[in-house]
């Protein structure tokens, strides 16, 4: 998809007012007006292109966008980290080892992740998701954010399939990463890529698909 990334305002420079003469002068003082003028009017069109009514076309926030292409296994009841072999926008959140969402600005991000799952036993099994965030550069569990979905079984010979998609918002300093963790009492149930459909004709799908765009800075201020 072509996106067009060139438009962008120009933060006008302060004007060069010179160094005035000992007297008065009326030519240094019709110069330093027109100047501030010109300074303040490109001041006045800036923060009114920010502040119109499609001002937010002009913000430019962190984040990202990634996927994975491959099928991913999980050993039964054990913590195991979901992964991403393509990235598809990144502005100031970076895939690290596969699997860290890394930021490079502290602030509140919006996480949003979408998983194929896929069961081949005859027999329903939930799955376990939930969030591990870096914290003095080791990945903590964040309290709260464990959900379980059940997985379908299979039925007429044909696998049980769901596809799951959650967001979260998260709090992150500067270069903190967060994780998606899953689990399943069976290793029948797989996370599942697939190639693109015939009949009708459809694209591929992926196994993982998150996506972490910055909400808000910190608040310093307190209650």
């Amino acid at each position: 998809m072509a996106t067009n990334l060139t438009q962008q305002l120009d933060t006008p420079a302060p004007p060069n007012l010179g160094t005035p003469d000992v007297l008065y002068s009326e030519s240094y003082f019709r110069q330093t007006n027109g100047s501030l003028n010109v300074y303040f009017n490109k001041l006045r069109n800036l923060f009114g292109a920010l502040l119109g009514p499609r001002g937010g076309k002009w913000v430019n926030m962190p984040y990202g966008a990634f996927q994975d292409t491959t099928d991913q296994t999980a050993t039964a009841n054990t913590a195991t980290v979901m992964t991403f072999n393509t990235t598809d926008f990144s502005n100031g959140v970076v895939v690290e080892d596969g699997s860290k969402l890394r930021v490079s600005q502290g602030g509140i991000y919006n996480l949003q992740f979408s998983v194929q799952f896929q069961n081949a036993d005859t027999q329903l099994h939930d799955v376990s998701i939930w969030l591990r965030q870096d914290a003095a550069g080791a990945g903590t569990d964040i309290a709260g954010s464990a959900g379980l979905v059940s997985v379908p079984n299979s039925h007429g010979g044909i696998d049980g399939h769901a596809i799951v998609g959650w967001n979260y918002f998260v709090t992150l300093d500067a270069n903190d990463f967060v994780e998606i963790w899953w689990s399943t009492p069976s290793t029948q149930v797989t996370i599942q890529h697939y190639a693109a459909g015939t009949s009708p004709t459809r694209p591929s799908t992926a196994s993982v698909v998150a996506t972490m765009s910055f909400v808000s800075n910190l608040s310093t201020e307190t209650a």
